[in-house]
């Protein structure tokens, strides 16, 4: 009898340690718990803006009639403060028409858990406070702009031509991974 349970046993034993080392395995992959102790900060500059230094007493300065209009520069089309949502979420969006008439979604001052499968979309979902808006956003139209480039600084996300802006009133930062924002701003058209 002894020998029986002894037979019995090992291939068990062995069995119950492989699916456990699978599932934390798996669950190591799914989670990534490992990002909530890594920042990725990315400075990006706003496109079509080239830094200036002030003329030189020496250098000839141009004329008024030379100086680009202020128009001819990027403009915000609409912005919003972020507000926190599945984690701590800060800082400024902005939609940015550029001087080509392309766009550009703009993060200014991001500060974020970083997260698995971390996207920048933009929807037509109403942006609620707490709990209620953690997972409003995949329930309507919305269109990616791509994986979110770093959990802290600013950065831009082009927005494709063929996207009409007039039926999008929010952005989300999105876990697409466990469907659930991050933190997400309303757009105030300016």
């Amino acid at each position: 009898m002894g020998r029986v349970r002894e037979t019995l046993g090992r291939p068990l034993v062995v069995g119950v340690l492989t699916v456990a080392v699978a599932a934390v395995g798996f669950g190591l992959y799914w989670f990534q718990p490992w990002k909530l102790w890594q920042d990725e900060t990315v400075e990006e500059a706003l496109p079509g803006v080239v830094a200036t230094s002030p003329p030189s007493a020496v250098e000839p300065t141009a004329s008024a009639s030379a100086a680009p209009s202020p128009k001819a520069g990027p403009q915000t089309v609409a912005s919003g403060d972020l507000i926190s949502h599945e984690h701590a979420t800060s800082g400024t969006v902005k939609l940015v028409q550029l001087a080509d008439g392309s766009h550009v979604v703009r993060l200014e001052n991001l500060d974020t858990s970083n997260g698995p499968d971390l996207r920048v979309w933009l929807t037509d979902a109403p942006v609620k406070e707490g709990t209620a808006g953690w997972r409003v956003f995949d329930d309507g139209k919305h269109v990616s702009l791509g994986k979110l480039k770093g959990n802290k600084g600013s950065q831009n996300y082009t927005v494709s031509a063929d996207v009409d802006l007039s039926g999008f009133t929010s952005v989300s930062i999105w876990c697409d991974r466990f469907d659930v924002s991050f933190g997400a701003a309303e757009l105030a058209r300016a």
